[in-house]
């Protein structure tokens, strides 16, 4: 049965050849795009930390981001054990974008778009005219 299967694809006509590079092709440049992502995420995520008076590169050390991101939302830091709890750290998430949003002077609507597109308002966030207002920020209208 091996030799048979051998021998068939042996004889093949170049196709799989082809397929083998247009799949070769098409995931580098997946992997490229979503390196893309990922460099602008953390770039955002760096300049928003900055903003909020934190240290940038705090922002790509794993547990210690998490912390400062509590620091930064106002919330008790021990939330971020939280995290570690699945399903729990879905909505714990949730409630920092919130805050986070608020405490740079955004609404509702850009909470939204933290936690659905974070790759793209992270970036607005950091990049952007938002200011760190910290605790007590009057949120914009949505």
């Amino acid at each position: 049965m091996i030799a048979l299967t051998s021998s068939l694809l042996a004889q093949g006509d170049g196709g799989e050849a082809a397929a083998v590079a247009a799949a070769g092709i098409f995931g580098l440049l997946f992997f490229l795009f979503y390196m893309a992502l990922i460099v602008l995420l953390v770039a955002g995520m760096w300049k928003m930390y900055s903003k909020a008076g934190q240290p940038g590169w705090a922002s790509i050390i794993p547990i210690y981001n998490l912390i400062v991101l509590m620091e930064i939302a106002g919330k008790p830091i021990w939330w971020f054990l939280l995290f570690m709890i699945p399903f729990v750290n879905i909505v714990i998430a949730i409630m920092v974008y919130i805050e986070i949003a608020a405490r740079f002077g955004k609404g509702g609507g850009f909470a939204v778009g933290l936690i659905l597109l974070p790759f793209v308002f992270f970036p607005m966030l950091g990049f952007g005219s938002a200011t760190y207002q910290g605790a007590g920020a009057p949120a914009a209208a949505a």
